[in-house]
């Protein structure tokens, strides 16, 4: 128990200590791009600084995976180097008993991971994002959903129309049961249309069934006008209706269940989201792999050499099953293959392929 409580203890100082170089490096990269994107007469430093606190949170939570292997390498190389793992192996200890506590301590950091760290990252997402826009100069458009169905901000001109819709197509370029108010910075609200369906057409909204009712007038209810068909300028597209909300990391995991199910009632796909929500539930058991990874290479005393190769062929490894990860998410993400084999297809092969390299090299 004392052994493994020493290399739990050993494991989690090298991830701490490879997690703060990264977060290092980060701040310092991250800066620059600030620096680069906003202009510093309009921003001060120390608003930049914030921007990029916000910011690096995300960058980290993608590389996590990556920071596990490098940290498993670490450990081990440094275990090899002083013979305690030698030492370890002659007292009767076999390779994979050895592995169980930096393996727990992985899983646990995975699990952390999800339900806490996961949820900060996705706030600090959506303060950078405002933030961000706060500092730019330029017309944004959001989308976002709710119960009461749901909502987009276009901007044009200096003109912001508020859109609020009962449901749509899968894409979003058909709204139905729809609403649209216009805002103007010297008088506020300006028009206000009401319409049966709106269909997004190359730089306009095409309107059917329309009631529009003028602010500008004495009794804008008395004056409102009816239009069988009304077109309204419009720059969205339908790749930035989609990207407004079609960011998972930026929902917490606790909220994205409730946050697919307003998806579907809407009437859009959920089925990106849905492959995240099984790929961060999958996460403990891909820091897990990185660690066995790591370790089938580097459990081995330096003696015996050629340990550039096996660091090199770790991380290839390492880097080559993060790099299928991703490739399965597009796949289930476009519906080439099914979302729990997308999500959870990846982590249990990058287990089992280590595992066995394990039980093959080493006595276990």
């Amino acid at each position: 128990m004392t052994l493994h409580l020493y290399f739990a203890r050993r494991f989690l100082t090298t991830f701490l200590s490879v997690l703060a170089i990264f977060t290092a490096i980060l701040v310092l990269l991250d800066l620059v791009e600030q620096v680069r994107k906003f202009d510093s007469s309009d921003v001060t430093f120390l608003q930049l600084l914030g921007l990029t606190i916000l910011h690096v949170p995300e960058s980290l939570y993608v590389i996590l995976p990556l920071v596990m292997i490098l940290a498993t390498l670490t450990l081990f190389l440094s275990l090899a180097r002083t013979s305690e793992m030698v030492v370890t192996r002659a007292a009767g200890r076999s390779a994979l008993r050895s592995l169980g506590a930096p393996v727990a301590v992985a899983l646990l950091i995975g699990i952390f991971a999800v339900a806490i760290f996961n949820p900060i990252v996705a706030a600090t997402s959506k303060t950078y994002e405002a933030v961000s826009d706060s500092f730019s100069n330029g017309d944004q458009s959001v989308m976002s959903i709710s119960r009461e169905g749901l909502w987009l901000r276009q901007g044009e001109n200096g003109v912001q129309t508020v859109i609020r819709a009962d449901r749509a197509n899968l894409d979003g370029t058909e709204l139905y049961g729809v609403t649209f108010i216009g805002f103007t910075p010297e008088t506020g609200p300006a028009f206000r249309l009401e319409a049966d369906s709106a269909q997004l057409l190359p730089g306009a909204w095409e309107l059917r069934g329309v009631k529009e009712w003028r602010f500008d007038r004495a009794n804008p209810e008395s004056e409102a006008t009816l239009y069988p068909s009304y077109r309204l300028p419009s720059n969205l597209t339908r790749s930035q209706i989609l990207d407004s909300f079609g960011t998972p990391s930026a929902i917490p995991i606790w909220e994205l269940p409730q946050f697919i199910d307003q998806l579907e009632t809407a009437g859009f796909s959920a089925r990106k989201h849905q492959v995240w929500l099984q790929m961060e539930l999958a996460l403990p058991l891909l820091l897990v792999a990185m660690v066995l990874v790591g370790a089938c290479f580097t459990m081995r005393h330096t003696r015996f050499g050629r340990t550039g190769l096996m660091v090199m062929l770790s991380l290839a490894l390492g880097f080559s099953l993060y790099f299928i990860r991703n490739f399965a998410q597009i796949l289930g993400e476009n519906g080439q293959i099914p979302v729990m084999l997308a999500a959870w297809g990846p982590p249990v092969a990058a287990i089992l392929l280590p595992l066995g390299l394990l039980l093959h090299w080493e006595d276990g």
